[in-house]
């Protein structure tokens, strides 16, 4: 086996969770209930089903550049549904166990070296969302954690689309135990939380080899790059869990030079696994970086019922 950049054996793969927040009630009358009415369940406030998104975030300096990229994510902000919360699943938390962030006000991490200062003075204040983050580690016996933050995988693009800080955000980490097949299974029982208003977030890349970039081909690809990001648009399109869930099925020469280790890879299973047929796929952007970066982003949209 190949091994991942923590030592770790990288047969990695993940799913993504989310969770949700109570429903609020109403009585729906003035006139005292009735007996009968005391143990009637409350009323459900209708919640808008959230979509859910990959991103591939590149460069840490997208923070803080205007680009044909960071456009797209700031004119995300006006196409997506206001969420409850968002759960962020990033290529940068990577755990033995999966670990939920509960803190109240998550901490800016700055997981980057040799870049501008301008970009170590930036702070990304969204408040956390501990019960829903607690909700999520009781129900589905994850660990719970409170001193992680939000990494640059998750505030470097946040950013762009909530630029106010003002939507409660947490994290879930990438467990490193867990197989493929493991982490799909668990994302299809997470699939509810959308319901609950919780926009669902991975963000790594679907092509990542530092080891290969060449600045020289800042808007192109090496031929292997561009042939595995197209093998994963196209299982994504046709909602092909089991080539996702295999990646060396494409070839492990390939699979080895479009990622040398796994965690950018990731994220997207867990998008894969919170969503069903009825999705609507879209890629809002795409392209690759200096031979070895995918940009691709990735939308997945519930369609919307006639009472919608």
């Amino acid at each position: 086996m190949r091994e991942n950049i923590f030592g770790i054996h990288v047969r990695v793969c993940l799913i993504m969770q989310a969770t949700g927040v109570p429903a609020s009630h109403s009585l729906g009358g003035r006139r005292p209930a009735s007996g009968y009415e005391r143990l009637r369940p409350p009323a459900m406030t209708r919640v808008q089903k959230m979509p859910v998104l990959f991103i591939g975030h590149g460069s840490p300096m997208n923070a803080i550049e205007d680009n044909a990229f960071t456009q797209v994510l700031e004119k995300l902000s006006a196409t997506l549904p206001a969420p409850r919360a968002v759960c962020v699943v990033s290529a940068h938390w990577v755990t033995r166990g999966s670990q939920v962030l509960t803190a109240e006000r998550p901490r800016t991490i700055h997981d980057f070296y040799g870049f501008p200062k301008s970009l170590y003075a930036v702070q990304y204040p969204a408040p956390g969302a501990p019960e829903e983050a607690k909700r999520l580690a009781l129900e589905h016996h994850l660990l719970s954690d409170h001193q992680w933050g939000l990494d640059h995988g998750a505030w470097s693009v946040l950013r762009h689309i909530y630029p106010k800080a003002n939507v409660p955000v947490f994290q879930l980490s990438l467990d490193h135990q867990r197989t493929f097949a493991e982490h799909i299974a668990l994302g299809r029982e997470l699939q509810e939380l959308r319901e609950r208003g919780v926009l669902i977030l991975g963000s790594g890349n679907l092509v990542h080899n530092l080891h290969r970039i060449n600045w020289e081909m800042a808007d192109s690809a090496f031929p292997w790059a561009q042939e595995f990001d197209a093998k994963v648009k196209e299982a994504i399109t046709q909602r092909d869990l089991e080539s996702m869930g295999e990646p060396d099925r494409w070839g492990s020469t390939l699979l080895a030079e479009a990622h040398p280790t796994l965690e950018h890879y990731a994220p997207i299973l867990y998008c894969l696994g919170s969503t069903d047929e009825q999705d609507i796929v879209t890629y809002p952007y795409e392209g690759i970086e200096f031979g070895t970066i995918s940009m691709r982003m990735v939308l997945f949209q519930p369609q919307l019922s006639p009472q919608s």
